[in-house]
């Protein structure tokens, strides 16, 4: 099981709550405290908050393959615009104009 320690204001982002409440929860879930090295105070995930956090990384995971296949989808679209015959895409910038 890896150990995942976060600060209280990132447990607060991944529970989507105050740094209040995410040191509630730490404290009624009794997860290990601890002072890091760098002077911030770590709380370590339990198993439960360890799947909430994998569950996060996963719905950010799909949503940048979303976005790059939507800008794929996109620079395929120009492509195929700019391939298109000079006559074209004269049409296209000027159409004609109904009396």
């Amino acid at each position: 099981m890896p150990q995942i320690w976060m600060t209280y204001e990132e447990l607060a982002g991944l529970l989507d709550c105050t740094m209040l409440e995410a040191r509630e929860r730490a404290h009624l879930e009794r997860l290990d405290r601890k002072i890091s090295r760098d002077g911030n105070k770590r709380v370590k995930l339990n198993l439960a908050l360890t799947g909430v956090f994998i569950d996060w990384l996963k719905a950010i995971d799909n949503t940048t393959d979303r976005a790059v296949s939507e800008l794929r989808h996109v620079h395929g679209l120009l492509k195929e615009r700019d391939e298109q015959p000079d006559h074209l895409a004269s049409q296209r910038s000027h159409p004609r104009q109904s009396s």
